[in-house]
């Protein structure tokens, strides 16, 4: 087997490098290697593809090329054992197809209005003039919305209880103490709650168990008329016609959950960061905006083109998901003219793909226009991965980004504190901002009476 060229360098270097500048190293790695490369852990090779049609291969060869839930065990501290990432064949549609309930179109419009109340509830809570971390605002926005669509809870002792305990888990995740610790060779050992992996688990045996309270209770008080996507899993039957275990619907929940929180709340701060770096894209948006007048009904909203192509860029040019999840190569099978063994692992790498400059001119400007005018594949803009593995919640994150910031936009003029370029830091699969980006409210945006003509020209 003849692997696609890459790095001699270790791999403990190389991820050390990787996580000190992520979009830095994998640039390098472009230039030197191209768009299809390989990285030796031990003696498996794991091959990072970032070519559209390399990446199609990989989504659609099923039978050669597996989205096995055993390459996904690092997630289990945060998904459970049972969770949608850990699970294959027809378990894994089966878990999916449930979970999407959730998601459908009628349930996301229902949800439209409260998520537009939500953010004009705690962006108001903003000191006019005083400065504030964007990401630490957002995440409370996107965290409450998911909290409300996954459990079905609101308010209350164990709404606020849920809240804290995954905001914690955000926080110490991204803590330099946790980061520089858990690099080191015993850095991830359990020494009790007072390490970090200790403290990490404590948290998470929290989280599990005021779970699997909620999930108890709310099976003992049935109530079919509820839309939660808990209620979902409670009623739900198994490929085999049986009821869900408690235990696999408080691991079914927390993905959701956690992608709420992290993953939204990141994406949505690069847009209001990107938004505000570029006064065109700003006064354009706020055009079209403005345009939808004082109180738009959010089916107005989220089909708006400018809107939908700057949430679009923001996704492409830091997209918060770095990487699809891996495939594992179960029999021979050729990628992109190389023949590959089973026992290889591929992974779409999806910032990559994103800064193609045949696809994307000018890759590392803040280009909404390229949405408009050019319609990308799902093997050339995939921000939320793609195949079997895709994100559930893909188009919900979408449909929550848009109207997020178009209340924030509508009802407030922002500013960034500094004009520094914001940097990356990679956790997990995400690539967040490394300040959080620091805004400041100026007052009460005044809405420009404009017509829709107006925003075109």
């Amino acid at each position: 087997m003849k692997l696609p060229p890459g790095p001699k360098t270790p791999a403990w270097l190389l991820t050390r490098q990787f996580e000190a500048n992520p979009f830095t190293y994998m640039d390098a790695n472009y230039q030197l290697y191209g768009d299809i490369v390989t990285i030796m852990f031990g003696s498996t090779p794991m091959i990072y593809v970032s070519n559209p049609l390399g990446i199609k291969q990989i989504f659609t060869n099923a039978k050669e090329i597996t989205a096995s839930g055993t390459l996904n065990e690092d997630f289990a501290l945060f998904t459970g054992n049972r969770g949608i990432l850990q699970l294959d064949g027809f378990v894994h549609k089966n878990r999916r197809k449930l979970l999407m309930q959730a998601f459908h179109g009628t349930r996301m419009q229902a949800c439209g209005r409260r998520i537009c109340e939500l953010t004009q509830k705690i962006m108001d809570r903003q000191v006019i003039e005083k400065p504030f971390v964007a990401y630490s605002i957002v995440e409370e926005i996107t965290l409450s919305i998911g909290i409300e669509v996954v459990l079905g809870l609101s308010e209350g002792k164990r709404y606020d209880k849920v809240k804290h305990l995954f905001v914690s888990m955000f926080k110490f995740e991204q803590s330099k103490l946790f980061q520089f610790i858990t690099k080191l060779p015993l850095g991830k050992q359990n020494l009790g709650r007072w390490s970090p992996q200790g403290y990490m688990l404590h948290l998470r045996q929290e989280i599990f168990e005021l779970l699997d309270t909620e999930v108890q209770e709310r099976r003992s008080q049935a109530d079919s008329s509820r839309t939660d996507m808990l209620n979902d899993l409670i009623f739900a039957a198994d490929e085999t016609g049986e009821p869900l275990s408690n235990e696999e619907v408080r691991d079914l929940l927390l993905s959701p959950i956690f992608a709420a929180g992290d993953a939204s709340a990141t994406a949505i701060t690069w847009a209001l960061y990107w938004i505000h770096r570029s006064p065109r894209v700003r006064d354009r948006l706020l055009l079209e905006l403005d345009s939808l007048g004082e109180n738009a009904d959010p089916t107005s909203i989220i089909s708006l083109p400018y809107l939908s192509a700057v949430c679009h860029e923001a996704l492409r040019i830091y997209p918060t998901q770095l990487f699809t999840f891996p495939r594992l190569v179960e029999s021979p099978i050729e990628v992109m003219g190389y023949e590959l063994n089973p026992g290889t692992i591929l992974i779409g790498n999806i910032y990559s793909t994103h800064q193609r400059e045949d696809l994307y001119p000018k890759p590392k400007e803040f280009q909404p226009e390229r949405f408009l005018e050019k319609q990308f594949s799902p093997y050339e803009f995939l921000p939320f991965g793609g195949g079997s593995r895709v994100c559930i919640g893909g188009n919900f994150a979408l449909f929550e980004m848009k109207l997020v910031l178009a209340t924030i936009l509508s009802s407030y003029q922002l500013a960034l504190v500094s004009q520094r370029p914001e940097r990356p830091k990679f956790g997990g699969l995400l690539g967040y901002p490394a300040s959080g980006v620091k805004m400041i409210t100026h007052g009460r945006h005044q809405h420009q009476k404009q017509s829709k003509l107006s925003i075109v020209a």
